[in-house]
């Protein structure tokens, strides 16, 4: 009977040891379906970049809050303040101390080309990119999966892009991207909170007075 105890105890332990992880497809559809459900989110990110043609590393942090379709606020607060605001229709870049606003439409959803975009819903796993598990990426924990995504059409932002996600939630903890000069730059989310219910005022942005502003067209 302790025989068959033990073998009724240890059979499924190596059925699950044995079991095969799941492939890029499944988990880019998998995180496609939960991504679906996940209407607005906001964190606390680290942004950091390596490399390029000056061969430089930065560090910056701030707070984030994201609501599809396409609305996000990227609020940069060390070492320089600055700000980054879609509202849905019109993405404004504002950097107080070069006293500039920027101002560009947001692209329809199958052209969104900056990883920004992808996490405020304006793309699609499938859709856009091959996926692949990026098992030589530094720093994923044990309880992390690095999926990465190369894009189906050629991006001028970035190569490829992965997101490090928790296991168990699909939660992105990680975003990182490569760029044509060399560079890497990596944004890590800490605080994340899901379906908070931010309104939509939150994304509107008030153009600071005595700035230059700077459209498509040109300057203003």
């Amino acid at each position: 009977m302790l025989s068959a105890l033990l073998l009724a105890l240890v059979l499924p332990l190596q059925a699950a040891q044995a079991a095969p992880a799941p492939s890029a497809e499944d988990l880019a559809r998998r995180l496609q379906a939960k991504y679906e459900q996940v209407r607005d989110f906001t964190a606390d990110f680290e942004h950091t970049y390596t490399g390029g043609v000056l061969r430089r590393k930065a560090v910056e942090r701030g707070r984030v809050q994201v609501k599809k379709p396409g609305k996000m606020r990227w609020v940069y607060t060390s070492p320089e303040k600055k700000e980054f605001v879609s509202d849905g229709r019109k993405l404004y870049s504002y950097i107080p101390q070069d006293q500039q606003v920027m101002v560009s439409a947001v692209p329809p959803a199958d052209e969104a080309s900056s990883p920004a975009l992808f996490l405020a819903g304006k793309g699609d796993v499938l859709r856009d990119f091959v996926p692949s598990i990026a098992g030589d990426l530094p720093n994923v924990a044990t309880d992390q999966v690095a999926l990465k995504l190369v894009p189906k059409r050629q991006q001028q932002e970035y190569d490829w892009l992965v997101l490090v996600l928790d296991r168990r939630s699909l939660r992105i903890e990680r975003l990182v991207t490569a760029d044509a000069q060399g560079g890497t730059s990596s944004f890590s989310f800490s605080n994340i909170r899901e379906n908070v219910g931010l309104p939509d005022t939150t994304f509107t942005f008030t153009i600071p007075r005595g700035v230059d502003v700077i459209t498509d067209a040109g300057k203003k």
